[in-house]
């Protein structure tokens, strides 16, 4: 990671992950093609699961190449930090433009990248805890039809997992006094 100053520890990339609306998942094809799709991603300790259809582009690339990268953000914004009046002021004084690049025209994140090997679950019972997973991820208030669900579509869908085996984190943020907050530093 260049950004050093900006990295953070295993916790927070875990707790970005948790928190994602979706992961993007990057593999190799067939035809040593690179390709990333966006998936509804749960966790689940060390471990990833997501569904899929039974054939398709994915399907094949991860049979043939399980080595994959996932991509998840978390919070993004635009910080708020100067007034329009602290900004004409800043405008008189040409040795303060970098401000602008720096704290106006920039943007506060926190992301996640994990590199892992994809598996397909072939354990019902796994299946099915996977599926759980996502479902109470996205869905939780429609759990109650959850057994329904799964009972009529597990046949025709493929479960995968991705065991964690490195995970980097990063974030950008700004405190109350337009400072960064560099590495560890969580307020």
């Amino acid at each position: 990671m260049r950004r050093k100053d900006r990295e953070m520890d295993r916790e927070f990339g875990l707790k970005v992950i948790d928190k994602s609306i979706y992961g993007v998942l990057s593999m190799v094809d067939n035809d040593n093609e690179l390709y990333g799709v966006p998936l509804s991603i749960a966790r689940d300790g060390n471990t990833l699961y997501f569904h899929s259809a039974m054939d398709g582009r994915k399907v094949k690339a991860l049979k043939e190449n399980p080595k994959v990268s996932v991509v998840f953000v978390g919070e993004t914004k635009i910080p708020e930090i100067y007034s329009n009046e602290e900004l004409d002021e800043i405008m008189k004084d040409k040795s303060k433009a970098g401000i602008l690049s720096s704290k106006v025209f920039t943007t506060e994140f926190e992301s996640a990248i994990v590199v892992g090997r994809v598996k397909l679950v072939e354990d019902d019972e796994e299946r099915v805890r996977g599926l759980r997973l996502i479902c109470e991820k996205y869905t939780p208030t429609k759990m109650v039809y959850f057994p329904m669900a799964v009972k009529a579509g597990l046949k025709g869908t493929n479960v995968y997992s991705i065991e964690i085996e490195e995970i980097t984190a990063k974030r950008k943020k700004y405190n109350v006094n337009g400072e960064e907050l560099k590495w560890g530093r969580i307020e």
